[in-house]
């Protein structure tokens, strides 16, 4: 397929940005994808086409693995690979900034190794559409036996629901039912359907996503989640009465942070008007629901005095946990913030 020079100019910045930085991984490599195979692509990656098939590559491998796990009837550990398997799909489909048909092909196949990891999963999975401003948004709940209480997960803007199992499957494990959707410009939601974002439809998008999960589990506390701007968008929703407790992950606090280049030029493809505002403000949130906050102190996008100065208007009920040598949203902590995290849901206040 033909790619407009727009199109490829982006592509170009990301893959230059993938050789350049190596924390440019981080993100893929706290999702799943093998620390020492990041490095070996790094090292070898020549073009859209090496980046594709790479990929491609890893996944079928993974996809073999886990067909040997499940032949061994060892069935938990085979879900998590097709998931790997799928995550790897994702990341070719990621590369594509703009829907097309060759984002459509990647999604569609990162969509069929998530169903069939679904099919082995001990917990009970229900595919679920939001309806939204005459557009739909898609989404997954996950419910293992007896839930202790429902986390929503709120993803950031560049993510998809695929991206972040992990996140899913440890709540799973800790006891929570898991509602996860992509937004307005995100996955499955911007892929198929080319349903764009914006500041209003996000707000809208948050609140009836509130409004799912409570009237899907009228008997369990509602918590969100969020990392960076899914963290924005998290503290955003603190303050709906629904809602019982927020763990926020760097959250994404003025418009203008540092982002890098590639990354400015992708959100002009996902978002209604390129110029527009896709932040909640949050120098005055109101009344808002316990929150727990975490923060890296080599974070170069949300500097360590706009999160303290955010905490300092939070309510008494709140909780500040910093990381001394971690980055943007906390990778290498992710899996101890999920612990805390549940542990935090479950205390009385």
């Amino acid at each position: 397929m033909l790619i407009n020079q727009k199109v490829l100019n982006t592509i170009q910045k990301t893959l230059m940005t993938s050789l350049l930085f190596e924390g440019f991984w981080d993100r893929w490599i706290a999702h799943g994808i093998e620390r020492q195979a990041a490095a070996t692509f790094r090292g070898q990656l020549k073009s859209l086409e090496h980046w594709v098939q790479f990929l491609a590559d890893r996944s079928k491998e993974y996809e073999i693995l886990a067909d040997s796990f499940l032949s061994q009837d060892i069935p938990k550990e085979a879900e998590r690979l097709y998931r790997i398997a799928g995550l790897h799909d994702n990341l070719i489909q990621w590369i594509y900034p703009e829907t097309c048909n060759d984002k459509r092909k990647w999604f569609t196949k990162c969509k069929e190794q998530f169903a069939l990891a679904d099919t082995i999963t001990k917990d009970q999975i229900e595919k679920v559409v939001l309806p939204l401003n005459g557009n739909n948004c898609y989404g997954r709940i996950r419910i293992p036996e007896e839930p202790k209480g429902c986390v929503i997960i709120i993803n950031p803007i560049d993510s998809s629901k695929e991206e972040l199992f992990t996140y899913e499957m440890d709540f799973a494990k800790l006891g929570f039912a898991t509602v996860s959707f992509d937004g307005p410009g995100q996955g499955e939601t911007y892929v198929f359907h080319g349903h764009r974002a914006t500041c209003s439809g996000w707000g809208l998008f948050v609140n009836q996503l509130i409004d799912l999960a409570a009237e899907r589990f009228p008997a369990l506390s509602i918590h969100l989640f969020g990392t960076s701007s899914g963290a924005s968008w998290a503290i955003y929703g603190s303050g709906h009465p629904k809602v019982s407790k927020v763990a926020a992950i760097s959250p994404a606090l003025i418009n203008d942070m540092k982002k890098p280049e590639y990354f400015k030029e992708r959100l002009s493809y996902i978002l209604e008007d390129s110029e527009s505002n896709i932040l909640p403000q949050l120098n005055n949130v109101g009344q808002t629901n316990p929150i727990i906050l975490f923060h890296g102190n080599k974070d170069v996008m949300v500097k360590d005095v706009d999160i303290y100065e955010l905490y300092g208007n939070l309510l008494p009920k709140k909780r500040l946990v910093e990381y001394e040598n971690e980055g943007h949203c906390c990778n290498f902590k992710l899996s101890e913030i999920r612990q805390i995290s549940a542990q935090w849901f479950l205390e009385d206040c």
